[in-house]
């Protein structure tokens, strides 16, 4: 089940970077699922940076900026997508 980790507070669409505000941790390798009411897709976190610094991770309350696949809006919500657990339901074997 998906998490909300924070919200966009601001798209540079020149190149396209989203700022968030986190409500929770985030760290590079992470998968976010980005939606709001013009917006709706999946992406691994590459690489982020507050303040221009590199980090690898950031925690409640950080604002921090990462290139995002598509545009983003002020006000989208940003939900942390937990890692496959290898679990199969339904799988039938011949």
């Amino acid at each position: 089940m998906e998490k909300r980790i924070g919200v966009v507070s601001h798209y540079y669409d020149h190149i396209g970077v989203a700022v968030l505000v986190l409500e929770e941790g985030l760290a590079t390798g992470d998968t976010v699922h980005i939606c709001g009411n013009h917006t709706d897709f999946v992406q691994r976190v590459e690489s982020m940076e507050i303040d221009h610094i590199h980090v690898d991770a950031a925690g409640p309350d950080a604002n921090v900026a990462f290139k995002v696949d598509e545009p983003v809006h002020k006000g989208d919500a940003i939900y942390l997508v937990p890692e496959h657990t290898g679990v199969v339901v339904g799988f039938v074997t011949a």
